[in-house]
């Protein structure tokens, strides 16, 4: 298996510690947020992994290269030069992941979800993608069907929808920060080149299956703020890690 850590991020929640280092450095248990995903992909099998920069981007560089890309192929998306959000990230990083649907994880989640189980739901279905998704409180919810695919997205505090695919019922769910894509994902993709992911979703799902995998049972945390970063130490000894 193939995955994309997002790791580009500014981490403006978790100042001052970003400051002087990116997001993905921060440390949680000891262990770094890049170092808890990365091990966590390799847990599941993932030999392949591509990791986009941007702020502080040579540190984490450094990072791997001091840490001998914990043994698997590590192959850093460059965007130093100008943040391409979720969307445009995912465009640049493209001629890596042709062959097969691969996985996406951004670095501030932590969470115990089976991802190979994620990844063999995706196989099974035959879905554009396969969102990981859980029955929680959130300022934005993805709405999907009946029948679990993709239909629209809210924003709760505006009140401002947008819907892709008409319903009897939408089913409002907080999207979890991990997902796998099949390839086809691309020709969904505007020319770019910053664009967020969840408007390729919107518009992919108004001629496409994009499915919700519910996890309502896992540990899953947000570690994208300073207020959260005590819960996460206490969480990341509950998370199998290779």
């Amino acid at each position: 298996m193939k995955a994309m850590i997002f790791a580009a991020g500014l981490g403006t929640r978790l100042r001052p510690l970003t400051e002087n280092k990116p997001k993905a450095l921060v440390e949680v248990g000891g262990k770094s947020l890049l170092e808890i995903t990365i091990r966590r992909l390799k847990y599941f099998g993932v030999r392949e992994v591509v990791v986009n920069i941007h702020h502080f981007g040579e540190l984490v560089i450094d990072f791997l290269e001091q840490h001998s890309y914990f043994g698997i192929h590590i192959t850093i998306s460059d965007e130093r030069g100008l943040l391409l959000d979720t969307g445009g990230g995912l465009q640049k990083a493209a001629p890596h992941f042709q062959d097969a649907p691969f996985l996406v994880h951004n670095v501030d989640i932590l969470s115990d979800i089976g991802l190979r189980g994620l990844y063999q739901a995706h196989l099974a279905s035959g879905a554009l993608a396969t969102l990981a998704v859980r029955d929680r409180q959130s300022s934005r919810h993805l709405l999907f069907d009946d029948a679990g695919r993709l239909a629209g997205w809210r924003h709760n505090r505006t009140g401002e929808e947008r819907i892709s695919r008409r319903a009897e019922y939408y089913h409002p769910l907080a999207f979890s920060g991990i997902y796998v894509l099949s390839p086809r994902i691309f020709e969904f993709m505007p020319p770019g080149p910053v664009f967020s992911i969840i408007d390729v979703f919107l518009e992919a799902a108004k001629r496409a299956s994009l499915m919700a995998y519910r996890h309502d049972d896992s540990l899953w945390l947000d570690v994208g703020k300073i207020a959260a970063l005590e819960e996460a130490a206490a969480l990341i000894k509950d998370i199998p890690l290779a």
